[in-house]
């Protein structure tokens, strides 16, 4: 049940600015979600609803960011064909989870999903180190690496598609503990694989009728110019101060879900 359909104007401003954020946030270590759909609860829309809304808000975003990020992503064609697919599926299947899930069991498991995401990245590049240095630029994985990479992205879309806050920095995660270092060239799979997940996922809302447009069009806009300049001046920044950025919006974002839904 939607609680509120009305958009009043300090709702619309409150809104816009939240996708702006949300969308520079998802181009540069995901989770602008956890801005932007809380944004959405605020003005009173029910939970199902606003994740339905704000997934179909943002996606316009990521697909900005990818156009930025196209250069990084050309000596890894392999790699983003192979996990696209895996993407493809799992969003599909998520976002059906998501139609038949009571919105009080989902809201319960966000801070879980997030904490272990924000710890996975927080302390995979570690991990890895201990077993093995890549220096330079990343070269796609053995196939034995492309399949484990695979089904962990596929298990990503299923909860990208369910819930898209943090799926961003799940991927990274991921990418992290194959031994990725350079923070542009995952970023660029990021983007690209997370539009992926998003766009399947929003043909499926938008046909289930939970998408209310109004909201959705005013951050449509905001998601667009937060995304594109986001992804635009994060390649410009030094990867450690990404990385870090990246560990202070997972925890903070982590904390703050606990708070609302324990």
């Amino acid at each position: 049940m939607i609680v509120n359909h009305l958009l009043t104007l300090p709702d619309a401003i409150l809104i816009f600015f939240a996708a702006m954020i949300g969308g520079a946030i998802n181009s540069v270590a995901g989770g602008g979600s956890f801005i932007s759909f809380p944004a959405l609860l605020f003005t009173g829309v029910e939970s199902i609803t606003a994740n339905a809304t704000n997934t179909v808000a943002l996606w316009p975003g990521s697909m900005a960011s990818a156009g930025a990020y196209r250069n990084e992503l050309d000596a890894q064609k392999h790699v983003l064909l192979s996990m696209g697919f895996s993407s493809l599926l799992g969003g599909i299947i998520g976002a059906q989870l998501l139609l038949s899930t009571r919105p009080a069991t989902f809201e319960r498991l966000l801070p879980y999903l997030l904490l272990t995401a924000t710890l996975l990245f927080t302390f995979g590049g570690a991990f890895t180190s201990k077993f093995k240095s890549r220096v330079g630029e990343v070269k796609a994985p053995g196939w034995v690496g492309q399949v484990g990479v695979c089904l962990l992205q596929f298990v990503i879309a299923v909860y990208g598609g369910f819930f898209g806050g943090g799926i961003g920095i799940l991927m990274l995660a991921t990418l992290s503990l194959m031994g990725m270092t350079h923070i542009h060239t995952m970023n660029a799979l990021k983007t690209v694989l997370g539009s992926l997940i998003n766009g399947v996922a929003v043909v499926m809302f938008v046909i289930a009728g939970k998408v209310i447009w109004p909201q959705a069009v005013v951050m449509i806009a905001g998601a667009i110019i937060g995304g594109y300049f986001g992804a635009h001046y994060a390649k410009k920044m030094e990867p450690a101060k990404i990385r870090l950025f990246v560990i202070l919006i997972g925890f903070s974002m982590t904390a703050w879900f606990f708070y609302r839904y324990r």
